[in-house]
């Protein structure tokens, strides 16, 4: 076994966090070997090295058409999160990554995320590591891939750690807080407002909606603009509008943006949900806060919050705040958060750190294994 063999990593291709962090670390390793990134799209990473290539495989989680109707019925086992029968779209991701477990004999495959693949990667005998997500997450499903890893990444500081990860689980992990962020793209705040053209002395709150839901509801956020009419709201992302808001003057939608670094510099300020990407960048940037979770699987965003909570560096809303002494409520609680704090839960080497992790625990687990050539694939 070649100390220089390659890397494989699954990215899940919701939102845009796991394809950036995912690239960050990537495009570090490529120094030391080569890394092959398995996505359902090829078009959501940043720049990637020269020794980091995309292979597309189907979705594992969206219906193409070509499903067996007469098997959708049929009951999942505990220890699959999504495992359909009959789906030939998944057979062929599957094989595809198998198929390279062969050819390649890979030092490790990452998974970000999916228990599935992570399991399946050990039933190939290909050592694997499973990056972490808050949640709720004790399901024999999750218990078996992380007990099946080499080691366990977990992309946030080891002080947002939820008090029930498992001890067996903790000694595998490394914490890689905020990668994927580049934190030095972050300006002040001054500059930040010049590149926008907003006036340096406006009072700005700015809401960030994340990619990987529905959009913010806009109703919650005109009550909390039209109670603050001297300060400026600015939202970014997508907003779910309602026919019966009554948006104030103070209130501007800007929708996608290429800068969020920007936005969240220049803000006084700021509203968002806890997506990991969108959670790391405010800390990065350090500012006020206030957090409302989105639903997601294994109330993910729920855990996070209160990781965030516990930690002082957020004020969290449990659902939108639906009048104006609600939003003073929460913005009391902001203003008590300590910048220093949040600041320190980011790590502006996490991506380096995290490359080296990795290419270290490869080389580790594979010493003294002897030197074969890559298996035949046979068909």
């Amino acid at each position: 076994m070649s100390l220089s063999q390659p890397i494989g990593y699954f990215v899940h291709h919701q939102g845009r966090g796991h394809a950036e962090r995912a690239a960050a670390i990537a495009n570090r390793l490529a120094g030391q070997r080569g890394v092959t990134l398995f996505c359902a799209r090829d078009d959501i990473f940043p720049p990637l090295a020269d020794r980091v290539e995309v292979i597309r495989i189907p979705s594992l989680f969206e219906a193409s058409g070509e499903e067996a109707p007469g098997m959708a019925a049929l009951a999942m086992p505990d220890t699959v999160h999504c495992a359909p029968i009959g789906w030939p779209g998944i057979t062929r991701a599957c094989a595809t990554i198998a198929n390279w477990f062969a050819e390649q004999r890979p030092a490790l495959f990452v998974t970000d995320v999916s228990a599935e693949l992570a399991q399946l990667a050990r039933l190939c005998s290909v050592p694997h590591v499973a990056v972490l997500q808050h949640g709720e997450r004790t399901d024999p499903a999750h218990m078996a891939a992380y007990d099946g890893a080499v080691g366990l990444l977990a992309p946030y500081a080891a002080g947002l750690e939820q008090d029930d990860r498992a001890p067996r689980h903790r000694a595998k992990i490394f914490y890689a807080p905020g990668v994927g962020i580049e934190i030095a793209a972050i300006p002040d705040k001054g500059t930040a407002r010049a590149r926008l053209g907003l006036d340096p002395q406006q009072d700005i709150v700015l809401v960030i909606a994340g990619g990987g839901g529905e959009g913010s509801p806009n109703t919650p956020i005109t009550l909390g603009a039209r109670a603050e009419p001297d300060s400026a709201w600015i939202t970014i992302g997508k907003v779910r509008r309602e026919w019966h808001e009554t948006p104030p003057g103070n209130l501007e939608h800007r929708g996608w943006v290429d800068n969020p670094q920007d936005w969240i510099a220049a803000a006084d300020r700021i509203v968002s949900s806890c997506g990991n990407t969108t959670a790391h960048m405010v800390m990065a940037a350090g500012k006020p806060w206030v957090v409302i979770p989105e639903w997601r699987y294994f109330d993910e965003q729920t855990c996070k919050a209160e990781a965030l909570e516990r930690a002082g560096v957020a004020a969290i809303g449990r659902t939108w705040p639906s009048h104006g002494s609600a939003w003073a409520r929460l913005w009391d609680a902001a203003a008590n958060i300590d910048i220093a704090r949040q600041q320190a839960l980011v790590d502006p080497d996490a991506a380096d750190k995290a490359a080296r992790w990795l290419d270290d625990l490869a080389r580790r687990i594979w010493a003294g294994a002897p030197s074969r050539p890559a298996l035949e694939v046979v068909g």
